[in-house]
């Protein structure tokens, strides 16, 4: 896709797997970097398949489809809910994880075509949702560079700070910006590579978002 952030190999898996019944829904930073804002690159695919307990067959599945078509795959990681595989070419390598999820969505996939097939990507509300409960989970540098390019690209925080607790119910504004509060944003953005008037910026939307976070804990 034109001005897309995803490497050729990354498109690759994906117009393989979008052969895969029951299809996965792509989320996350590769969902950002194919679709919805298209501004930092990533290394991996997040795959979910919605409304399920386990993901059964489908690993099996997904290593086969993909070795057919002369790709090294290896295992990382195993699990009932959770399958990570290591994909390589003869030029590049990619992290692919495969979820079974079945935490309430609040925004339905959408549609996008990868040339012969067509995959479900998920909406900017419902990866915003996901990235709010990310960031009080992990905080990770990423996690906020994408809530601020959500929200200025028009999505809508406080319906995401209502959304958040439907898919982690210890979720809370609060401790959020309890968390954010100590984050040193600035100087991981300088440590990353950012230049020091971008890493400013993130800092300010930081700041700025726990105010927010603060304000929507305030009571009535």
């Amino acid at each position: 896709m034109s001005g897309d952030k995803l490497s050729p190999l990354q498109w690759r898996i994906l117009r393989i797997l979008a052969r895969v019944d029951p299809p996965f829904v792509l989320t996350g930073g590769a969902a950002l970097a194919a679709v919805h804002l298209k501004v930092r690159p990533t290394r991996d695919l997040d795959l979910f398949w919605r409304d399920r307990t386990q993901l059964g067959d489908l690993p099996r599945i997904v290593h086969d489809l993909l070795r057919a078509e002369h790709l090294a795959v290896d295992t990382i990681q195993s699990a009932v809910t959770f399958h990570r595989l290591r994909v390589s070419d003869d030029t590049d390598t990619c992290v692919v994880d495969l979820v079974a999820d079945h935490v309430p969505i609040v925004e339905a996939p959408v549609v996008v075509s990868t040339g012969p097939g067509r995959i479900l990507v998920d909406g900017r509300q419902e990866i915003l949702a996901n990235k709010l409960c990310a960031l009080l989970g992990r905080c990770e540098l990423r996690d906020l560079q994408d809530v601020k390019a959500l929200v200025a690209s028009g999505a809508d925080l406080d319906r995401a700070l209502g959304d958040a607790p439907q898919k982690d119910g210890g979720f809370s504004a609060l401790t959020l910006a309890w968390v954010l509060h100590g984050f040193p944003a600035k100087t991981l953005a300088g440590t990353l590579g950012l230049s020091e008037a971008d890493a400013e910026e993130l800092d300010r939307f930081r700041r700025s978002l726990i105010d927010r976070l603060l304000a929507t804990s305030a009571p009535g």
